[in-house]
């Protein structure tokens, strides 16, 4: 698909596209009932329709598997409404916090842990209303020194949307830091254009962005392109990526994934233990499993490109570093693990 082709938003549209076959569609429509569907033209042309197991399709392209809801799984995994004080806040640690401007994506990822929470039937945009109490809420809070726009995608924000909440950060003297968390370099790489690259920086904050990419062939020629613009307008660039079953669970594309945002100046930061949202259990890898692959990183590619393995722990108690598998201590001192499964004495005997 081409420029100025629309996004594909039903059942019925993937069908027209080829993308799934035509006795699907009905069962897919009971699919698209409770998650949303998005697929950009950007993502479109990345999914080889020749392969049944195509990582794009596989991220973008709904199943039946959805409908499958486990035991384990629930509507707020990792506890967002628990630690919302406000409409649009989530204060989970001390120095930051979430503002969800807006609950809407480019894309919707199959796998997403917000996926009872965002799309048309989500929680919307907020409020002019809902927007005021929220900055109020960053304002009356001093210990705040980062506020970090998710959503949903905030990057789905006109130019001047977003250049009016930067404006507003501008004016709250303890806040130093704004990041965004965004598909959109990846998934619909035209919009970031030189008035979106100015208002991401209209606060006069340091900017940081982070860039969600789970396979190396989201790099496509225009997402390096427009990922160079944000690299070269002064944006810190770092990554966040879903550890998932069938489209990276393998050491080669993960660190050909990692490499990737090493080559387009983005500096790896998170690579996440799939949340247990509903639906998503076919996307799930065991965290010994997950361990694993990142002790392999390790000894195969560059300390630059090392990510952090976390899970997201389930009721709102925030981040836990789960890759650190390589060291125990037992019998006064620690046993090492290098990456080639070797173990050591430390300090050696």
């Amino acid at each position: 698909m081409g420029a100025g082709k629309a996004s594909l938003k039903s059942a019925e549209d993937l069908v027209a596209a080829g993308l799934v076959p035509l006795e699907q569609r009905d069962a897919l429509a009971a699919v698209a009932k409770r998650y949303a569907i998005a697929l950009t033209p950007a993502v479109v042309g990345l999914i080889d329709r020749n392969d049944p197991a195509d990582p794009m399709a596989r991220q973008f392209v709904p199943q039946l598997a959805e409908l499958v809801t486990t035991p384990d799984e629930r509507a707020d995994p990792i506890g967002d409404l628990a630690r919302s004080p406000v409409e649009g806040i989530v204060h989970r640690y001390p120095d930051r916090v979430l503002l969800k401007a807006v609950h809407v994506c480019p894309v919707y990822c199959r796998f997403c842990f917000r996926r009872e929470m965002v799309g048309p039937q989500g929680l919307g945009t907020l409020t002019p209303e809902a927007m005021d109490a929220a900055i109020t809420y960053i304002a009356d809070h001093p210990e705040i020194w980062e506020v970090i726009l998710t959503g949903g995608d905030p990057l789905v924000l006109s130019a001047r949307r977003l250049r009016e909440m930067m404006v507003r950060l501008k004016g709250i003297d303890h806040v130093k830091i704004v990041r965004f968390h965004t598909r959109v370099p990846v998934v619909e790489p035209e919009r970031v254009d030189a008035a979106l690259i100015d208002a991401l920086k209209a606060s006069g904050k340091t900017t940081y962005l982070a860039v969600h990419a789970n396979h190396p062939r989201e790099f496509s020629e225009t997402a390096r392109a427009a990922i160079a613009r944000l690299a070269d307008s002064g944006v810190v660039l770092i990554s966040q990526s879903v550890l998932l079953k069938g489209v990276n669970d393998d050491v080669p594309t993960l660190a050909a994934l990692m490499r990737g945002f090493v080559e387009n100046r983005i500096k790896p930061y998170y690579l996440h233990h799939p949340d247990l949202a509903p639906g998503t259990s076919h996307f799930r890898v065991s965290i010994e499993d997950g361990q694993k692959l990142v002790a392999a990183l390790r000894g195969t590619i560059s300390g630059l490109c090392q990510p952090t393995y976390i899970l997201d722990i389930p009721g709102g108690h925030g981040k836990a570093d789960i890759g650190a598998s390589s060291i125990s201590r037992g019998d006064g001192c620690f046993t090492v693990r290098d990456f080639r499964g070797g173990e050591h004495q430390y300090p050696p005997r």
